[in-house]
């Protein structure tokens, strides 16, 4: 059986890349490795960096660079695309453009998911980049679905812990730096908070349980896994 492959537009940053590819092997039940989904990756850790860009306003613009991965990736083959960063979702309009494959766009699919569980004005917590917050990269999607967005305080906080992150991988200071913000949103009332940060997903079993989590890199895992498995 000839099956479609997602070409994954990564190295923001490697590890989350790999954990990308760690939770889609998590969703396939195999006996064996043909069993495994495939997948065409451009690892690319040189993209010009979006905190930068976004954030300081002296960096690169990230776009050209993402749709240059993009084009080299449907050329090899790829059906559909992926990406697991959060905020290079600010450039997805760029990507788009570039391709003639749909994207598959993890913060649309994950404010989907939280619709589904939540009545219309529901609070949703967010733990992700500041970037992400002063870009708008889930404000019309959850807009759309009638979803009020809730952040930390203290965003400078969580930039120090994404660059830790980054630097020293998900060491116990990160760890606290999230679990704190998570029982922050929850005093304030989320209903559901996003994981919406890859290098959070790395530390994101530090999470209470209530109120729920939503991980966008599962969200995005799954729907790798059933693009590649559709007739």
């Amino acid at each position: 059986m000839t099956r479609r492959v997602v070409g994954i537009l990564g190295g923001m940053g490697p590890e989350a890349t790999i954990l990308l590819q760690q939770r889609l092997l998590a969703t396939v039940k195999a006996t064996d490795d043909a069993d495994h989904l495939p997948l065409l990756i451009d690892m690319n850790p040189q993209v010009p960096s979006r905190i930068a860009h976004l954030i300081q306003g002296t960096g690169t613009d990230p776009g050209p660079a993402l749709a240059q991965m993009a084009q080299r990736l449907e050329q090899a083959g790829a059906t559909a695309l992926g990406m697991p960063c959060n905020t290079a979702h600010h450039y997805a309009p760029a990507i788009e453009a570039a391709v003639s494959i749909p994207l598959l766009n993890m913060v649309t699919l994950s404010v989907a998911r939280a619709r589904a569980l939540l009545a219309p004005g529901a609070q949703v917590g967010l733990l992700a980049s500041p970037a992400v917050r002063m870009a708008g990269v889930f404000d019309a999607a959850l807009d759309e679905a009638e979803l009020t967005p809730l952040w930390p305080e203290d965003g400078d906080r969580m930039l120090t812990a994404i660059r830790t992150i980054k630097a020293e991988g998900p060491v116990p200071a990160a760890r606290a730096i999230l679990t704190s913000a998570a029982e922050e949103l929850a005093e304030k009332g989320a209903a559901l908070i996003f994981v919406a940060c890859s290098e959070f997903s790395l530390i994101a079993d530090s999470l209470p349980s209530i109120p729920p989590v939503i991980d966008t890199v599962d969200v995005l895992a799954e729907a790798i896994r059933d693009h590649t498995r559709e007739e």
